[in-house]
């Protein structure tokens, strides 16, 4: 599914930055609660729980007075949705469309890669939002300690323009064709291109097609040029050998590089990843802090006084390789200067800083040995990694797969919260 990204700067945007579920939330079911013609959003999860839930009431409520609403949830994301949570979206209007739902095998799914991981919301052409924030409530404080910290962005001016028509060309390239999506463009009413803000933007997407590496390569470049400062806060980090070199080569010329990773981690594995890289990224002065409040999900990052993103991409292999993903580019100082305090704030009131005497107990042989096999595993991953079938995964009916007839471990009441964890 190809993104038609054309990766250039457009002036004129209003963007706030949104943090964890207790902001974003309502305002995307305010939104479409508001909406006039049509709501248009993508998700990798969403869990029929009192967030899922939320969403599923305001998007029945606006489909009931006239607003055509897509819906497009991934098939290993979101697989344990209920026929009565699906019927009572598409009773009232509501285009339920399923990314690659795939099937099961002894009770497991085996449709793991080239997921769908995007989290877009667009409303009337007008009013968008992009992050990594997916409909489940252990994106609420209130879930507990396994509750997520994570980022989205709400946007206003013309850069809405393009990322309606990524998303419409998303839902066309999937299932109704080329043709329908010049006849739905013919018929949408014109964007907003009134200007909202002051601040340039950049929508960059990640595809298996034409764009394999257009989020990464404006992560790369943004590395390069930067001269003062660099703060990363990703929730799975082990990128390719590029970005890693691009890293310790700014460190090394002066620029305060800073990586906010896991210290709680919603998966071990994360954290043993990324700590495989810990030695080779302080030896070069990079300062790295954990999260240990709860599970960082965020996938963040600012440079130097004006360039910030917010999205959907983690830093590693899935996100890098074989996902779909879609970030957004800010170059603004106001937009980069939030960003800085909430990601000081997390390191100087939140995170452990990983200090290299840390690591110093490890068999310095088997570091040795270690840093060898990580070493070729990041030079040569996203060549390999690349070479996995690119199926063409379609959008599907909701109503035409079995995900509405399955009530698994992801289901859950009303007042609580999905039990499963994904790599979200």
């Amino acid at each position: 599914m190809s993104s038609g990204n054309n990766n250039h700067w457009t002036g004129g945007n209003r963007i706030e930055l949104l943090e964890n579920g207790e902001q974003f939330f309502p305002r995307v079911f305010d939104a479409i609660r508001k909406a006039r013609r049509e709501v248009i959003a993508e998700t990798f999860i969403l869990f029929e729980d009192k967030v899922g839930l939320q969403l599923h009431a305001a998007m029945r409520e606006a489909a009931q007075r006239g607003v055509k609403i897509d819906l497009m949830i991934d098939g290993f994301g979101s697989p344990d949705l209920s026929r009565e949570f699906i019927e009572g979206l598409t009773s009232a209007g509501v285009k339920v469309r399923v990314f690659d739902p795939g099937q099961r095998f002894m009770g497991q799914r085996l449709n793991v890669f080239r997921r769908m991981h995007r989290k877009i919301v667009v409303v009337d052409g007008e009013r968008a939002f992009v992050g990594g924030i997916n409909y489940s409530a252990d994106h609420l404080l209130d879930f507990g300690s396994k509750a997520k910290q994570d980022y989205a962005v709400e946007l206003a001016g013309p850069i809405v323009g393009e990322i309606h028509q990524f998303v419409l060309r998303a839902i066309a390239l999937g299932g109704k064709g080329a043709g329908w999506f010049r006849r739905r463009l013919k018929l949408a009413p014109p964007v907003n291109q009134v200007r909202a803000g002051e601040a340039d933007a950049m929508f960059v997407t990640r595809d298996n097609r034409r764009h394999t590496n257009d989020i990464e390569r404006q992560y790369r470049a943004a590395i390069r040029a930067a001269r003062k400062r660099i703060v990363i806060a990703n929730a799975y980090f082990f990128p390719g050998y590029l970005l890693i070199k691009e890293l310790r080569r700014a460190a090394r010329r002066g620029v305060d590089v800073r990586l906010v990773l896991q210290g709680e981690p919603d998966m071990p594995i994360v954290k043993t990843a990324a700590s495989m890289l810990y030695h080779h990224l302080l030896h070069a002065g990079v300062r790295i802090y954990e999260y240990c409040d709860r599970p960082l999900h965020g996938k963040v990052a600012l440079m130097d006084d004006r360039w910030s993103t917010v999205g959907s991409s983690n830093l590693d292999p899935l996100s890098l390789s074989l996902n779909l993903e879609a970030n957004v580019i800010v170059r603004d100082a106001a937009f980069n200067q939030v960003l800085w305090e909430r990601m000081d704030r997390l390191m100087q009131h939140s995170c452990k800083q990983v200090e290299a005497a840390d690591l110093a107990s490890e068999w310095s042989g088997w570091r040795l040995v270690r840093s060898f096999f990580v070493f070729h595993i990041l030079r040569w991953y996203p060549a390999l990694l690349g070479r996995l079938p690119r199926h063409a995964p379609r959008l599907t009916p909701a109503e035409a797969t079995d995900l509405a007839s399955r009530r698994g471990s992801g289901r859950s009441d009303p007042a609580g919260g999905a039990t499963r964890t994904e790599a979200a």
